[in-house]
């Protein structure tokens, strides 16, 4: 497992300079599915309220749209492609997120596998938003407006191979056979994550797979 202690203190570094502003600060960790965006936001938060800087973390999860909207669609089987999210909806909150007042996000129920609207109130004291997701740097509408709203972009680098097997193992941690588990991910998951890695946008720092830094 690689250690996030050099990645978290690099941005750290950078964050706290931005605050300065009457605007919050917004930072957007970005990559494929699987590969590290939510334990890279959720330890860089906590290192973050440690210094005493009120953070929260929104990930894009909260705007997959119902399983019945998809059913009714034809697309539950691609539920976690670009076109399965409310992408209006989330550009339209992360904007209002810059502003220093409370805003209410839906929240993704994983063992339920629904969003659940208005679940959770991001407070107007929190001064660092961490927004982590699929799409982020996606270079198509409407993701990419996401583009101009961050305070600073990060992203995840990692190769499709390495990637494949972590879904796979992600399915198989759920109960599924091997057989199973590499049909799910090879039929929705790495498509995905394919689609992700060809049309990512730049970021304003990029990790590999070894955590160090993309020149």
């Amino acid at each position: 497992m690689i250690d996030l202690t050099p990645q978290i203190n690099q941005l750290s570094d950078l964050i706290h300079p931005l605050r300065d502003t009457p605007a919050r600060t917004i930072v957007a960790i970005a990559g494929p599915p699987a590969s590290g965006k939510t334990t890279l936001a959720d330890e860089l938060a906590r290192r973050l309220n440690d210094q005493k800087c009120l953070t929260a973390v929104v990930p894009q999860d909260g705007f997959h749209l119902d399983n019945r909207v998809l059913e009714d669609r034809g697309d539950l089987g691609r539920k976690g492609a670009p076109h399965t999210f409310d992408g209006a909806g989330f550009v339209h909150t992360v904007r209002r997120l810059k502003e220093r007042a409370d805003v209410v996000v839906p929240v993704f129920d994983r063992s339920r596998d629904l969003a659940i609207a208005g679940a959770r109130v991001i407070p107007a004291e929190a001064e660092v938003i961490i927004v982590e997701g699929n799409y982020l740097l996606f270079d198509e509408a409407p993701w990419f407006n996401l583009a101009p709203l961050w305070t600073l972009s990060v992203r995840l680098d990692v190769p499709l191979p390495e990637l494949r097997a972590r879904l796979i193992q992600r399915w198989l941690g759920h109960g599924l056979s091997s057989a199973a588990a590499t049909r799910r991910a090879t039929s929705n998951d790495v498509p995905n994550a394919q689609a992700v890695i060809e049309r990512t946008l730049p970021a304003d720092v990029t990790f590999g797979l070894d955590g160090l830094e993309v020149a």
